[in-house]
């Protein structure tokens, strides 16, 4: 089954290839969190490369196409980036979703000259052209010397712009008119479902959806991978059925390594030995097709809460699952992540962002949250038979 799923890559991106996460709110206000750029080949934290003093991913007219689960969202235009208390780069923009204005007939590409052929690589997503004249990029903010004593109060974020430099890469700039800093939303940390402290509480819950600027690469569809009811109800049996047998090696003080590297679900959704189906709740199932090789992919994220005889009616579990379907309906597990809420110190909880194309060979990847006692992180993985290979891991922030 693994050569099924690797057998056929298409060239991927040239690049350089940026992937950010879009956090939007209901009136269409929001911004960019940078997340990993990929440069010749090799993946760089998107918050970091290039930040002189602006990060790449973060220039000013760089246009980012959102995308939800493959299919696109809209455009996002970057018209700045700020650097935040707390040491993160933020890019603020306008955001125009699709549909909201009538298609135009995109007009065909024209040759480019033989003089820019060996030019900057440029990145952008979505039909946005270059301006034939950029604007002037407003002064920038002084930054603070990094041995000044705390301010009493909390300084606001400082837009920063980027300087020009002919041997920097850049990012393709978009059509659409920039928003002011003023109309840019200055906006602390936010979670999904969670109303940002930095936005009127009117605005209502934050939505989160990853965005891709690239100059090249392939047109977007969706990873989605299409089942009947009945079809997704035996996908979630097996699944949970995985789920509770990998929560239970995880459970045990010494349990037997082959039993926690190995594990495949028949078609009735049965394990070796019975497994009692734990107490779990906000169950998040999504169902893949990665490869466009009519291969479903399952992604499992779900709580385990304790039972009413536990000893530590405190103590929750989180489970992050993968597993793949071979041709004879069998289900067998990819990749298993699981903590509890006594030692994210030592492992992890990771949530699934979203698949995206983060190379631009058409191939969906995994786009994972790690959060821990150390912070949160970003990291990328590639599904490859029955297995997940980190294509990047950030570092804890």
């Amino acid at each position: 089954m693994a050569v099924a799923q690797g057998a056929r890559k298409p060239k991927p991106s040239a690049g350089p290839r940026a992937v950010g996460l879009l956090e939007l709110t209901a009136n269409g206000k929001g911004h960019l969190v940078p997340v990993v750029i990929l440069y010749e080949g090799q993946y760089y934290d998107a918050s970091s490369y290039k930040a002189s003093p602006v990060p790449m991913a973060l220039d000013s007219g760089t246009v980012y196409e959102g995308e939800k689960t493959g299919a696109p969202q809209g455009l996002f235009t970057i018209s700045g980036a700020l650097h935040s208390n707390d040491n993160r780069w933020i890019g603020a923009g306008t955001w125009e979703a699709a549909g909201s204005q009538p298609a135009k007939k995109a007009a065909p590409p024209k040759k480019k000259p033989d003089e820019d052929l060996d030019g900057p690589p440029v990145l952008h997503r979505g039909d946005a052209k270059k301006p034939e004249k950029p604007p002037e990029p407003p002064p920038a903010a002084k930054a603070p010397e990094p041995a000044a004593p705390a301010p009493s109060k909390p300084a606001p974020e400082a837009e920063i712009s980027a300087p020009e430099d002919p041997d920097r890469p850049t990012l393709r700039r978009g059509k659409q008119t920039p928003a002011s800093v003023e109309e840019a939303p200055v906006m602390t940390e936010v979670k999904p479902g969670v109303k940002s402290a930095g936005l009127p509480s009117s605005v209502g819950p934050v939505t989160v959806i990853p965005a891709i600027s690239d100059a090249s690469g392939p047109e977007p569809h969706t990873y989605i991978y299409p089942v009947k009811p009945d079809d997704e109800q035996n996908f979630r049996k097996k699944i949970l059925t995985m789920a509770a047998a990998e929560l239970k090696n995880y459970q045990q003080p010494n349990p037997a390594p082959a039993a926690s590297k190995k594990g495949t679900i028949k078609r009735g959704g049965t394990l070796a030995g019975k497994t009692a189906l734990p107490n779990f709740e906000d169950v998040d199932l999504k169902i893949l097709d990665l490869s466009s090789s009519n291969e479903p992919v399952l992604v499992l994220t779900a709580k385990v809460l304790p039972s009413r005889a536990s000893t530590t009616p405190d103590l929750q579990y989180f489970i992050t699952l993968v597993a793949r379907e071979d041709i004879y309906g069998d289900l067998h597990k990819a990749f298993s992540k699981i903590t509890d809420t006594q030692h994210l110190d030592a492992y992890p909880r990771y949530e699934l962002i979203d698949a995206v194309d983060a190379d631009g060979d058409g191939r969906g990847e995994l786009l994972f949250r790690q959060i821990s006692d150390a912070g949160k992180a970003f990291i990328l993985y590639r599904v490859i038979g029955d297995q997940l290979w980190p294509l990047y891991e950030g570092a804890p922030q």
